[in-house]
C-alpha cells in the first residue's frame, strides 16, 4: 500500500479534481465514488475501479478491508486531513475510488422501461430519481440539457449505486432522445394530467420528468402520447419530483403485478 501525503502531488490533485469539477470529470471521464455502499455497489456490478483510496483511520475498517480484497487492487492511503481535502462529502467515510465513466448508446430502441429528465438541476433530486428508477426496473436513463451532472459525488450519493443497474446517458437534445425511444410516452405533469391509475402503463414505457417549478419544456412534453398526474390533497400544490416518480414507477409496478396475476 502506497502513502500519498501532499495536496501537490499530481494523482491527488486529479482525484479532487474529479470530486469537485465537473469539467474534470467530462475531460478524464472518470469521476470519484465515496463510500463502502457505493464501491460495493460498483464491485456487484462486475466492473473494477480504477484507483482505491483510504483514509488512515478508515483502513483498519473490517467493511474498508473487505472491499479492498474485493477489488483485488492496491489501495493509496492518504492521511485524514488529505483524504478530506480530495473527498465532496462533508463527512468522508474513509474509502473513496476512481471509476471510469460509462457513456453508452442508451439503446432506446431496445429500451422497455426508460426515464428522461428535462432540466432537473437538483444533484439530489436526480440521484433519487435514478435510485427510484433503477428499484422499479428501469433499463435506461436520459438526462436532456440543463439536469444536474449525472456522474457528481452528489448525484451518485443521492443514487446510492442505481447509476450501476442503469444505462445512464446525457444527451444534448432530449426530443430527439423522445423520438428514438419509439415507446409509449407519459408526460408527468403537476396538474392537468389523467390520474395515473386510470392510465395503461403496462408495456414499452417512457417516463419524461421535469424540473420543479418549470416542469417539462414543451419540445419535449409534445412527445408524450399521455399525460400523468398524481390526486393530492386539497390545498397541496405539488409533490417533489423525485416523490412524484417514486409514485409512478409503483403504480407501473402495481399495474403489471395485477395483469400477472390475470393472465
Amino acid at each position: 500500500m502506497s502513502v500519498l501525503r501532499s495536496r501537490d502531488n499530481p494523482r491527488v490533485r486529479r482525484w479532487h479534481a474529479l470530486a469537485h469539477d465537473g469539467r474534470a470529470r467530462r475531460e478524464a471521464r472518470c469521476t470519484l465514488i465515496e463510500g463502502a455502499h457505493l464501491v460495493s455497489s460498483y464491485l456487484d456490478s462486475g466492473a473494477l475501479p480504477r484507483a482505491l483510496l483510504v483514509s488512515e483511520s478508515g483502513a483498519g475498517r473490517p467493511e474498508i478491508a473487505a472491499l479492498v480484497r474485493r477489488a483485488a487492487l492496491a489501495p493509496v492511503m492518504l492521511p485524514d486531513a488529505l483524504f478530506r481535502w480530495v473527498a465532496d462529502a462533508v463527512t468522508p467515510a474513509g474509502l473513496a475510488a476512481e471509476i471510469g465513466i460509462v457513456r453508452p448508446d442508451p439503446a432506446l430502441a431496445q429500451s422497455r422501461h426508460a426515464v428522461f429528465l428535462d432540466g432537473i438541476q437538483d444533484a439530489g433530486n436526480v440521484g433519487t430519481l435514478l435510485r427510484s428508477a433503477a428499484a422499479f426496473g428501469a433499463d435506461a436513463a436520459v438526462l436532456g440539457r440543463g439536469c444536474a451532472d449525472a456522474w457528481s459525488p452528489k448525484v451518485l450519493r443521492a443514487a446510492m449505486g442505481g447509476h450501476f443497474a442503469l444505462r445512464v446517458a446525457e444527451v444534448p437534445d432530449l426530443p430527439a432522445a423522445l423520438a428514438e425511444f419509439g415507446g409509449k410516452l407519459v408526460c408527468a405533469d403537476a396538474a392537468g394530467g389523467a390520474d395515473p391509475a386510470t392510465l395503461d402503463l403496462t408495456g414499452r414505457l417512457g417516463w419524461i420528468f421535469g424540473a420543479e417549478g418549470r416542469g417539462v419544456s414543451e419540445a419535449a412534453a409534445t412527445r408524450a402520447a399521455l399525460r400523468a398526474s398524481i390526486p393530492l390533497a386539497q390545498g397541496a400544490e405539488s409533490l417533489n419530483v423525485a416523490a412524484a416518480a417514486a409514485i409512478l414507477f409503483y403504480e407501473r409496478a402495481r399495474q403489471l403485478s395485477t395483469a400477472g396475476a390475470r393472465a
